[in-house]
């Protein structure tokens, strides 16, 4: 997926999360440059200084709005700007990073503050100008105020080879920010904070207001990213170090201080699509493709042990799912399935979209990982969100200090996520039964590849209120050598209202696992079962 592709994905995810896309513009005088202002030095205290401040008064929308009529062009006039390359940051260095901007505009109407940090703590302010991009045939490169800012900002380096620097991150609208593996295309993304996400008073979308880019030396591995976000409800600061390869790792350091309650905090916050898979029998579609999706699964390490696969769906009606858990070891969305076959499209390459796995630093308390999956009609919108609740938040004022790393990569059972056996498939059909429902459930990996077909091993399923486990069989599957179980579930009759309007009926929550007497030989498998209405 090319840049303009990704933009236009980042802008189509407002028809179905009402996404406030926090971005802008670009241009102004000369070049890169404005006033230097002299500092000693500049990290990460500093950030969490302005963002104590900022907490401590009122929130005030001071961002640069874009004018009216660069929101008005149309998205083949906005694909028309180009960034020229020759204005990259850092190119005339020759370091092994560079960057590049995006002009704002069409879906980012508001500007972004980007400065660039020197060696010596030098801070330039990095001024738009239309010297830095292509206008193609628009006509309107000279009307563009240089005071609005930019919409957002790319990472070049040498992450496939050492003829060219590719993207390998990116930030653009609000907290978003997404990057690849060195084997990938772009996929899911990541945000800086969700607030209230499907809540009933509506999401909250804080949003970066400054960055400081942290100029690398010449044999850098990593880059440094300094950020200050804002919101109505809050204001947070961030580091971003950067280290690409074949797993591009992100590891972050947040502060966030709240200027009220909020319902529902989410944080290390990660956007996905799931259209339609193994587990939908009624394409939304008509395609030939037999897959459409950026993740498959939430994968979760809770702090007990315990490793839980939740399928994802794109559902008939919203589900909000969470899973209980203290100083939990890890999730993530995964795109677990990465076999070309299973998805034959050329050109979105979804069996080569990256997973993200969010691994925290120190015990991060009590808490839950909170899914929300919406319906969508479209693979451009993303549906899918995953982000951890705290139990409890501190006092107005005093901040919330997470830090953790995110893995951007191609999922591989060699990476032991999780250490034992796995779900490889998910599927469903109508049970024999009026209103039964079947589930297929495949495993694999860890020690069962090497169990005979007549080994004494077990299925745990569990099935939760709504619904009762009418029958299960357990078998050893002699094509792939993994196994398989299947089971059939019997929701309860709840009488004429519930048979008439199901919707009303909460979702059935089911699980299952392998195990060998008292040792789990596999993850949980996870489902939420929406009755057919």
């Amino acid at each position: 997926m090319d840049l303009i592709a990704l933009a236009d994905r980042f802008a189509r995810r407002l028809g179905i999360l009402t996404f406030a896309l926090g971005c802008c513009l670009l241009l102004g005088s000369s070049a890169l440059a404005a006033a230097p202002a002299a500092t000693p030095t500049f990290g990460f205290k500093d950030v969490v200084d302005k963002a104590k401040t900022l907490a401590a008064a009122p929130y005030k929308e001071d961002r640069r709005r874009v004018p009216d009529f660069l929101m008005n062009i149309n998205f083949d006039q906005w694909r028309d700007i180009r960034f020229r390359t020759e204005n990259s940051l850092w190119r005339k260095d020759k370091l092994p990073f560079e960057v590049q901007f995006f002009h704002p505009g069409l879906y980012y109407e508001y500007g972004v503050t980007i400065n660039s940090l020197a060696p010596d703590g030098t801070i330039t302010s990095l001024t738009p100008s239309p010297e830095l991009f292509n206008y193609g045939q628009n006509d309107f490169g000279d009307k563009v105020p240089g005071d609005i800012g930019f919409a957002g900002f790319r990472v070049h380096c040498y992450i496939k080879n050492k003829e060219y620097k590719d993207e390998v991150i990116v930030f653009l609208g609000a907290s978003y920010f997404r990057a690849i593996g060195r084997d990938n295309p772009y996929g899911l993304s990541a945000r800086g904070l969700a607030l209230n996400t499907a809540s009933p008073q509506g999401e909250e979308f804080p949003h970066f207001k400054e960055f400081w880019l942290k100029q690398p030396g010449a044999k850098d591995k990593t880059l440094t990213v300094y950020a200050l976000l804002d919101s109505q409800s809050c204001a947070g600061a961030y580091t971003f170090v950067i280290k690409p390869g074949a797993k591009t790792l992100v590891d972050v350091d947040s502060s966030v201080f709240f200027r009220q309650n909020v319902d529902k905090p989410g944080f290390a916050p990660l956007t996905s699509m799931f259209f339609y898979g193994k587990n939908t029998n009624t394409r939304p579609i008509d395609d030939f493709r037999p897959e459409v999706h950026d993740s498959d699964g939430l994968l979760m390490a809770s702090g007990s042990g315990e490793w839980i696969w939740r399928q994802l769906q794109n559902p008939r009606r919203l589900l909000d799912t969470s899973y209980a858990m203290s100083n939990p070891r890890g999730f993530g969305l995964i795109q677990r399935d990465t076999d070309y076959e299973d998805y034959q499209d050329l050109e979105a390459h979804y069996h080569l979209r990256p997973s993200c796995w969010v691994a925290p630093k120190g015990d991060w308390g009590r808490g839950r990982v909170e899914l929300v999956e919406i319906p969508s009609d479209l693979e451009y919108n993303d549906n899918i969100v995953a982000f951890w609740v705290p139990a409890a938040l501190p006092a107005i004022g005093e901040p919330v200090n997470l830090a953790y790393t995110l893995t951007f990569s191609s999922w591989e059972p060699e990476d032991k996520l999780p250490p034992a056996g796995y779900v490889v498939a998910t599927r469903t059909a109508a049970g024999r039964q009026e209103q039964s429902r079947k589930f297929i459930v495949d495993f694999k990996g860890g020690s069962l590849d090497k169990l005979k077909g007549n080994t004494p091993i077990q299925a745990e399923v569990s099935v939760g209120q709504g619904a009762r486990l009418l029958e299960q069989q357990l078998m050893k599957n002699s094509e792939d050598g993994g196994w398989r179980l299947v089971f059939t579930i019997l929701p309860d009759d709840q009488g004429t209202l519930q048979r008439v309007l199901p919707s009303n009926r909460p979702p059935i929550d089911l699980r299952a696992f392998l195990k060998q007497g008292n040792d789990a030989l596999t993850e949980t498998w996870s489902y939420s079962y929406l009755l057919k209405e």
